[in-house]
C-alpha cells in the first residue's frame, strides 16, 4: 500500500476506534463552523458526516481511494463536493469565499506548513476562520509519530508563528488532552512503541476521555497532547 495512504487510513482507523475522543474533538470544532465549509484532509469522511447539515461542504483529500470511499459513504448529497487535492501544493482549485476551513490532525503531515496555511487563508472570505487540531510538543515526537507520517509536533508559540507567517490572526488557541500527553510520552520515550496499543486506546477512550473532556471544558490545561486553534482571515489581509 502507498505509504501516504497507509498513514491516512491508520489515522482514520484510530479515530474511529476512539469514539469518545473523536466526539470531543468534533464538539470543539463544530462550535466554530459556518455554512460554507472546506475540509482539508477529509480522509474517508469521519468528520465530514457532521457537516452535512451545512449549506456547502467541499471535502478534499490527497488520496483518491479515500475520496471514493467518502462518496460511497454519503451518496446523493447535493451540498457535498468531494475531490482529490493536496494542500501541500500551496493551492487548491476549489473556488473561494468559504467561511470556514477545517483541518483536523493534518497540518503535521505537510512539509511546508506556512505555505499550506496560506493556501487555506486564500480559500476564505474576509473574516473566515481556519480551525486546526495538531499534535503538541516536539519533545513528545517519537516512533509512532514517524510511523504515522508526522513531520512535527507544535508548541503554542510554534503554531502562532506559523499563523503569522500565513497572514492569519489567532483568535483562540489552547492545549487539550492533558492525560494523553503522559501516555504519548510513555510510548515515545520509555516503551519506544512504533504503533499505538489497541488496549491503551480502548481504556483511554472509555474511562479517561469523558471525565477529562468535562474538566477541560471548565479549566483549560497548561499543556496537553494536542493543540486546538482558530485563526481568522482579517478583511485587510490580501494575497
Amino acid at each position: 500500500m502507498q505509504a501516504s495512504l497507509r498513514y491516512t487510513l491508520e489515522d482514520q482507523r484510530l479515530m474511529s476506534a476512539a469514539k469518545n475522543y473523536f466526539a470531543w474533538q468534533s464538539r470543539l470544532a463544530m462550535r466554530e463552523v459556518g455554512q460554507k465549509v472546506i475540509e482539508i484532509g477529509c480522509g474517508v469522511g469521519n468528520f465530514t458526516g457532521m457537516l452535512l447539515d451545512r449549506e456547502l461542504v467541499v471535502a478534499v483529500d490527497r488520496e483518491a481511494a479515500c475520496i471514493e470511499q467518502l462518496k460511497e459513504r454519503y451518496p446523493g448529497r447535493a451540498n457535498l463536493r468531494a475531490m482529490v487535492g493536496d494542500i501541500g501544493d500551496g493551492r487548491l482549485d476549489v473556488g473561494e469565499g468559504f467561511d470556514t476551513c477545517v483541518c483536523l490532525n493534518v497540518l503535521e503531515h505537510v512539509e511546508d506548513d506556512i505555505c499550506a496555511l496560506r493556501a487555506m487563508r486564500d480559500l476564505l472570505a474576509p473574516g473566515g476562520a481556519v480551525i486546526l487540531i495538531v499534535p503538541a510538543f516536539a519533545a513528545l515526537y517519537g516512533p509512532i509519530d514517524q510511523e504515522l507520517g508526522h513531520r512535527r509536533r507544535y508548541g503554542r508559540g510554534d503554531l502562532e508563528r506559523v499563523a503569522r507567517g500565513a497572514g492569519l490572526r489567532v483568535v483562540k488557541i489552547h492545549y487539550m488532552n492533558l492525560a494523553g500527553l503522559f501516555g504519548w510520552w510513555w510510548n515515545a520515550r520509555i516503551a519506544k512503541r512504533t504503533v499505538q496499543s489497541a488496549a491503551q486506546i480502548a481504556f483511554f477512550n472509555r474511562w479517561v476521555v469523558p471525565a477529562m473532556a468535562r474538566l477541560e471544558e471548565r479549566v483549560k490545561p497548561p499543556f496537553g497532547q494536542s493543540l486546538f486553534a482558530v485563526m481568522k482571515k482579517d478583511a485587510t489581509v490580501t494575497r
